[in-house]
């Protein structure tokens, strides 16, 4: 045997996979925008743990240093930010995350050209079981029906309305891209966050004559409503 064969070298197999990444967009004055965070983070503690975080910073304007202070005061509340949107590459200095590129608010898919023989995807989701603790479902195409309920620390994603025939103690975030007139249904609310279209109320906000009750969230133009099914 030649013992100075050289070794095979083994290829690196690259995959593919997207995820659903929040996107702030911070506003002035920066110590305001942080207090609404608080807020949030005080009705849903660890809302964004291990959440992917981009900073869109194309509206306000920010030097290197409050911008590293701004990714520090984040971390200090548990949040990661993944990269940066809308601001020049010059401002981030050694050690922040990278600026993104390509970002969009909807769902890439295949062309019909890139993939001849796919059959359209479903416009909703069924889920037949309970979503417990700890559960994230995400479906950012289109509804989803819960038949059972969702449990305290688990979340619904939709890029549609989203119905629940159970109680709804976790959060439920409805169209997440861009679709106003999203709903959010359940037979009975108990809810930590609600959201629709970026807006959100926290269980701190609910009405407590709400609570244990059917009930659906929707929006009146830039403001979230909940009432009472019946």
């Amino acid at each position: 045997m030649d013992s100075t064969a050289e070794p095979i070298r083994q290829l690196v197999r690259l995959r593919g996979r997207s995820y659903v990444a929040y996107v702030f967009c911070p506003v002035v004055p920066i110590v305001g925008w942080l207090e609404e965070i608080d807020a949030t983070l005080a009705g849903s503690p660890g809302f964004f743990v291990g959440r992917p975080v981009v900073l869109d910073l194309s509206t306000v304007d920010l030097s290197a240093s409050a911008i590293a202070h701004l990714v520090c005061s984040l971390e200090q509340r548990e949040i990661r930010v993944l990269g940066f949107e809308g601001v020049d590459a010059a401002r981030l200095t050694t050690g922040l995350p990278p600026l993104l590129h390509g970002g969009r608010d909807c769902v890439i898919r295949p062309t019909e050209s890139e993939k001849p023989e796919a059959r359209p995807q479903p416009k909703s989701l069924l889920l037949e079981t309970p979503v417990r603790s700890g559960q994230s479902i995400i479906f950012p195409d289109g509804d989803v029906t819960v038949l059972g309920s969702v449990g305290s620390g688990a979340e619904i994603v939709a890029g549609g309305s989203i119905h629940i025939y159970g109680t709804l103690r976790g959060r439920a975030m409805a169209g997440v891209n861009g679709n106003s007139a999203a709903r959010i249904y359940c037979q009975k609310i108990e809810a930590e966050l609600l959201a629709i279209d970026g807006y959100y109320q926290t269980a701190d906000e609910l009405d407590v004559a709400l609570r244990n009750r059917p009930a659906q969230a929707w929006l009146d133009g830039e403001t979230m409503r909940i009432a009472a099914l019946n």
